[in-house]
C-alpha cells in the first residue's frame, strides 16, 4: 500500500495561495484521521491554515471534512473570521520581545535589527510571514504540535503593544515611554 505524501509537520511542504482579495493563506498541516466503523475505516482530513494580509493582520483556523479541499476551505473561512491586528515597528519588526504560552507549548518572539529576516521554524514561520513581519527571531520550547505552536504564537502576538497604546493607557506622552533614544519622526512612523 503506497503512502500518500503528507503536507505540514516536520519536513513537510508548505502550501501558499493568494486570493483575489488582499489575504494570503498558508497551509500549515494536514492530518488524515480514520474512524473505524462496521464496514471498515472512514477517512477524514483535518487542515490547519494561517491567513494574513502582510500588513499587520493575521488569523488561524482549523477545519475538518471528508475531502482535503473542503477541509482547507473551512479552515480558511474560520481563519478570516478570527483576524487579529498586531502593531509593528517601522512595518518590519515587533516593538518589544513577547512570550506566549498555550498548553505545553511556549514561544519567545524577539525584535530584531533590519536585515535579520525571519528566524523561526515551521508553523511560527507561516504566522510571521503572513503577518508581514520582516525581521524577527523566534524560539519554540515544549510542545511541537502545530496547533499548540500557532496558539502560543498568537498569545505572544496579542501581548504586543505599540508605544502609542502604552502611552495612552498610562496617560503619558510617547516620548516619555520611549525615552531619549528615538526621535519624534521615528515614533510617528511606529504608530
Amino acid at each position: 500500500m503506497a503512502r500518500e505524501p503528507r503536507e505540514g509537520g516536520r519536513g513537510g511542504r508548505e502550501r501558499e495561495r493568494e486570493h483575489n482579495d488582499e489575504f494570503i493563506d498558508k497551509l500549515v498541516t494536514i492530518n488524515r484521521v480514520a474512524k473505524v466503523v462496521k464496514g471498515g475505516r472512514r477517512f477524514a482530513f483535518a487542515a490547519l491554515v494561517v491567513v494574513g494580509d502582510q500588513k499587520g493582520r493575521v488569523g488561524f483556523g482549523a477545519g475538518k471534512a471528508r475531502e482535503v479541499p473542503e477541509a482547507i476551505r473551512k479552515a480558511t473561512e474560520r481563519a478570516k473570521r478570527g483576524l487579529i491586528r498586531v502593531p509593528m515597528k517601522e512595518g518590519r519588526t515587533l516593538h518589544h520581545d513577547a512570550l506566549g504560552n498555550y498548553g505545553a507549548g511556549q514561544v519567545i518572539l524577539r525584535a530584531a535589527p533590519a536585515g535579520t529576516g525571519i528566524i523561526a521554524g515551521g508553523p511560527m514561520r507561516a504566522v510571521l510571514e503572513t503577518l508581514g513581519i520582516g525581521d524577527v527571531v523566534a524560539k519554540s520550547m515544549g510542545s511541537r504540535n502545530p496547533h499548540n505552536m500557532i496558539k502560543a504564537t498568537f498569545d505572544a502576538l496579542q501581548n504586543c503593544a505599540s508605544p502609542r497604546s502604552v502611552a495612552a493607557r498610562r496617560g503619558k506622552k510617547v516620548s516619555d515611554i520611549l525615552g531619549k533614544r528615538e526621535t519624534a519622526g521615528e515614533v510617528a512612523d511606529a504608530g
